[in-house]
């Protein structure tokens, strides 16, 4: 928990550097037209990426098969879509990172992981 604060305390501000050396680097008004090219783009992406997980989990779910990974590849891409719906140059990046199938199938060990050490504490239970 004490890292989500930081993450909502640091990423702004790093936001709003990287924003205001775009800004004086290239201009404001092809800061404001990236940001918006990202965010209608990232729209479109995490739309297609999304029905594609979603059709990949009723496949699994139909076949009677765990649908582990499916469930894992639908949160990382509602997350990415959100990550670039944001305004901002960083957050653009990571969000990009999770539509894509290599940097989730990376970031899945780690997300199992982390699932397992809040089964292990109790902290979640499935039932």
């Amino acid at each position: 928990m004490k890292w989500l604060i930081l993450a909502f305390v640091f990423v702004p501000i790093a936001e709003i550097a990287l924003l205001l050396y775009s800004g004086s680097a290239i201009g404001i008004f092809p800061t404001i037209l990236l940001i918006i090219i990202t965010g209608i783009g990232g729209a479109y992406l995490a739309k297609r990426q999304g029905l594609k997980a979603w059709t990949e989990l009723r496949t699994r779910m139909a076949t009677m098969e765990t649908p582990g990974n499916a469930i894992i590849d639908g949160v990382c891409i509602f997350f990415g879509g959100i990550l670039l719906i944001m305004p901002g140059f960083i957050t653009d990046i990571a969000g990009v990172l999770l539509l894509f199938k290599g940097p989730r199938k990376l970031l899945r060990p780690l997300i199992v992981a982390w699932l397992y050490r809040k089964m292990k504490k109790g902290q979640i239970v499935i039932r």
